[in-house]
C-alpha cells in the first residue's frame, strides 16, 4: 500500500483553498485546512457589505473539494522541526507537506486615535463592526474613508452613491497604481459622485478624534465615521515560528514558493514574498499562486524539481459605485500604462471578476488539477537574476 502524505494549508482564502483544492488530484494525500471561519469570505465585495448590499460570505461546500477537510481554528505557532502546527486551543496538527495561505488584513495605523475610532475594513467581522454605525448615523453624516487605494476608492464611491456625504482622504496619490491619464479619470468620476478627494502629502492624516480627522498641515475635517483602508499587513505567524520573512512579515521563499528555511513548508498569496520580490496583493494572483503552491508540494511528493513561478497581471479593475468602474491595463510585470477601459463594459468586466473567482474555485474543487492562467510575466526570471546579480555585488564590496 502506497504511503500516504498528510498535507496542512494555512488560511482558507482564495490561494489557501485553491490550493487545497488542487493537491486533492493524488488520492494518496490528505489534505486538510485550517481557516478561523466555518465559511468562506468573498473579500473583494466587503466594500459592498459596508455599503449596505451584497453578502460576501460563501458556503465552503460549493467551492472547496469534497476530500479536503475543513478544520476551523486558529494557528498560533508552526514548529517545522516537529512538522507541526499548534492551535489557538492548544491542540496540535501534524503534517509531511504545509502551504502557508494566511492571507492579508489591516495593519496597525499607528495615528492618534485611529485604532479607537476609525474602522478599518479589511475582514469580513470589521465590516460588520462598522455597519451598523453607518445604519444609526444621519443621512447627512459626514464620512471620511482614509487611504485612496482600490479599496479606499471602491469604499468612498459606494457610500457616495448611496447618498453619503463622503471626504476621501489620499494621504498622498489618489490611486498610486494607477497611470496619471487613469487616475485623473477616476479623480472625476469620484467627484461627480459627491466625494471630496483631497490629495498630496499634506492630506496625510495625523490624529483621529470621535468625530474629526486633523491632517498633517493642520487642517480639521469633520468626520462622524472614520473607515480606516490605508496600509495592509500580513500574520506574523511566520515570524512569530522562526520563519524567516520580509519587512511586512511575509514569508521568504524562492521562485517556487519553498520557504528559505524549509522545503516542506510552501507560500501561496498575499503572504508570500518569493525571492524577496513579492507579487502585488491581489485576488488576481492569489488563484494562480495558490495553484502554483500545490503544484511545488505534488512535485516534491513525486520526487521531481518544482518549477518556478509564473504569475502576471493584466492591470486592475476599481469598482465606482454600481453604474461605473474602471479597468487600468498594464504590462503582465504589473506597470500600469495610459490605457484603462471605462464605462458598461468595464461594470461588466468588474462584475464578472466577482463571480469568476469563485467559479474558478468550485471548478478546481470538482476538477482538480484543471486550473489555468493565461497571464505570465516572462521578465521575472530576469528580474529575479539582476536582484541576486546586485545582492551578491554588495556583498563583494563589503569583503
Amino acid at each position: 500500500m502506497a504511503e500516504n502524505t498528510d498535507v496542512v494549508v494555512i488560511g482558507g482564502g482564495y490561494a489557501g483553498v485553491m490550493a487545497a483544492n488542487r493537491l486533492t488530484q493524488r488520492d494518496d494525500v490528505t489534505v486538510t485546512l485550517i481557516n478561523p471561519r466555518p465559511a468562506f469570505v468573498h473579500r473583494i465585495r466587503l466594500h459592498r457589505t459596508v455599503g449596505g448590499a451584497g453578502d460576501p460570505v460563501v458556503d465552503y461546500r460549493e467551492i472547496l473539494a469534497e476530500n479536503a477537510r475543513l478544520m476551523v481554528g486558529s494557528v498560533t505557532r508552526i514548529d517545522a522541526a516537529e512538522r507541526s502546527v499548534t492551535l489557538a486551543t492548544g491542540d496540535t496538527v501534524g503534517y509531511d507537506y504545509l502551504i502557508y495561505a494566511v492571507g492579508s488584513g489591516s495593519t496597525d495605523p499607528r495615528v492618534p486615535g485611529a485604532a479607537e475610532y476609525a474602522y478599518p475594513i479589511t475582514t469580513l467581522e470589521e465590516a460588520q463592526r462598522l455597519r451598523p454605525v453607518l445604519e444609526a448615523a444621519p443621512r447627512g453624516a459626514a464620512v471620511t474613508v482614509v487611504g485612496a487605494g482600490t479599496l479606499g476608492i471602491e469604499a468612498a464611491a459606494e457610500l457616495a452613491e448611496a447618498g453619503r456625504t463622503v471626504t476621501l482622504a489620499c494621504g498622498g496619490t489618489l490611486g498610486p497604481y494607477l497611470h496619471p491619464r487613469v487616475r485623473r479619470s477616476v479623480t472625476k468620476r469620484l467627484v461627480k459622485l459627491g466625494v471630496s478627494v483631497l490629495e498630496g502629502p499634506d492630506a496625510k492624516v495625523a490624529a483621529v478624534t470621535q468625530d474629526a480627522v486633523r491632517l498633517r498641515d493642520g487642517r480639521t475635517v469633520p468626520s462622524e465615521v472614520t473607515l480606516w483602508t490605508a496600509g495592509f499587513g500580513v500574520p506574523r505567524l511566520a515570524a512569530r515560528s522562526a520563519l524567516r520573512t520580509d519587512a511586512l512579515g511575509r514569508l521568504l521563499t524562492d521562485e517556487t514558493l519553498t520557504s528559505m528555511d524549509d522545503t516542506r513548508i510552501v507560500a501561496a498569496g498575499d503572504s508570500a514574498a518569493p525571492s524577496g520580490l513579492p507579487l502585488r496583493m491581489s485576488c488576481q494572483s492569489a488563484n494562480p499562486l495558490g495553484a502554483h503552491a500545490a503544484d511545488t508540494v505534488l512535485s516534491r511528493i513525486a520526487g521531481e524539481p518544482p518549477a518556478v513561478i509564473d504569475v502576471g497581471f493584466f492591470g486592475l479593475c476599481v469598482s465606482l459605485g454600481r453604474r461605473d468602474a474602471t479597468v487600468q491595463l498594464a504590462s503582465r510585470d504589473d506597470t500600469a500604462n495610459r490605457f484603462s477601459v471605462s464605462g458598461r463594459l468595464a461594470v461588466k468586466i468588474k462584475e464578472s471578476s466577482y463571480t469568476g473567482l469563485i467559479e474558478q474555485l468550485a471548478d478546481e474543487a470538482r476538477k482538480p488539477g484543471s486550473h489555468t492562467w493565461k497571464f505570465k510575466d516572462t521578465n521575472r526570471r530576469q528580474l529575479v537574476r539582476n536582484r541576486r546579480d546586485e545582492a551578491a555585488a554588495t556583498v563583494g564590496r563589503a569583503a
